[in-house]
């Protein structure tokens, strides 16, 4: 009798051993595929931010080039004393790309652009990405004339704003004066959303100094095709060397954050494999100074 008092209640202490053993291992095997999972993330989100950074380089040589033509074209008309028609059709063309993972790139030029609608309800929409134009026809579905997709692949080329300016020539949208909204590169970690001018023949000839230039009819409205182009041109590789350097900020975030969950899961995971180890040798100990 003696003896089975002695090793029954060893027999039940190790049978709730043995339970909180196998639970505590079932935990260790979840964090262990968490940190597995969250090592992958890491290594996917370093390399994101590899590629992001070569393409940024890339972006800002093209974009300091674009910048050139571009801010001498809107100074033609800041020295012809262009003005917009009052009362007159304006037109918004929103810039922006069909990808994503770059932070709040695409909100910023549309709510500039709600913002602008909100200002000028007449006002038609041309959306150049699938971003902002899911985020747009939320509000203002009924003002989208047009939209492109397909953009921000790779740099943007200027025939490729020049088919986006003869498609919109072509379908006939009349207005008097364009506002091209884009996100203006500052620094690899700011941008700002910005508006480019442009202007119909009709408008740029009532400029106040246009009789200064002698401008043909004929030179006049290939001026007009090739100002329009050029500053969708402008906004295109400027948005794509902003969007760029936001990728490379939210992927350079999402890695460092990956590496705060690891540190965290490994300190965790060390600890329950400590107690696990504890446990099992108290319980060895235990069973053996019983018998």
């Amino acid at each position: 009798m003696f003896t089975l008092r002695a090793i029954r209640p060893v027999v039940v202490n190790t049978t709730q051993s043995i339970g909180y053993q196998n639970r505590n291992y079932a935990t260790l095997k979840e964090i262990q595929l968490r940190l597995k999972s969250i090592n992958s993330i890491a290594k996917i989100t370093k390399s994101m931010k590899m590629i992001a950074s070569t393409k940024m380089t890339r972006a800002q040589k093209a974009m300091e080039i674009a910048r050139v033509f571009g801010t001498t074209q809107t100074g033609l008309f800041t020295y012809a004393d262009t003005k917009p028609t009052e009362g007159g059709n304006t037109l918004v063309i929103t810039v922006s790309s069909d990808r994503g993972l770059c932070g709040g790139i695409h909100s910023s030029v549309s709510k500039r652009s709600k913002k602008f609608i909100e200002e000028n309800p007449s006002s038609q929409i041309i959306v150049l990405g699938d971003k902002a134009k899911g985020q747009l026809q939320r509000t203002v579905r009924e003002n989208i004339k047009l939209s492109f997709n397909q953009i921000g692949r790779s740099i943007p080329t200027y025939n490729e704003a020049s088919s986006i300016a003869d498609t919109v020539l072509k379908e006939k949208i009349d207005f008097d004066q364009a506002a091209i909204i884009y996100n203006y590169f500052i620094s690899v970690i700011s941008y700002e959303a910005k508006i480019i001018p442009a202007f119909s023949v009709s408008t740029f000839a009532k400029s106040g100094n246009f009789d200064s230039y002698e401008v043909e009819d004929d030179v006049l409205e290939h001026l007009q095709e090739f100002a329009f182009a050029n500053s969708i041109y402008w906004g295109l590789v400027e948005g794509h060397a902003a969007e760029m350097a936001s990728k490379r900020s939210a992927m350079e975030n999402a890695t460092k954050n990956a590496g705060e969950i690891i540190e965290k899961l490994t300190m965790t995971y060390n600890r329950g494999r400590q107690a696990a180890i504890t446990n099992e040798l108290v319980d060895i100990i235990t069973g053996a100074s019983a018998l």
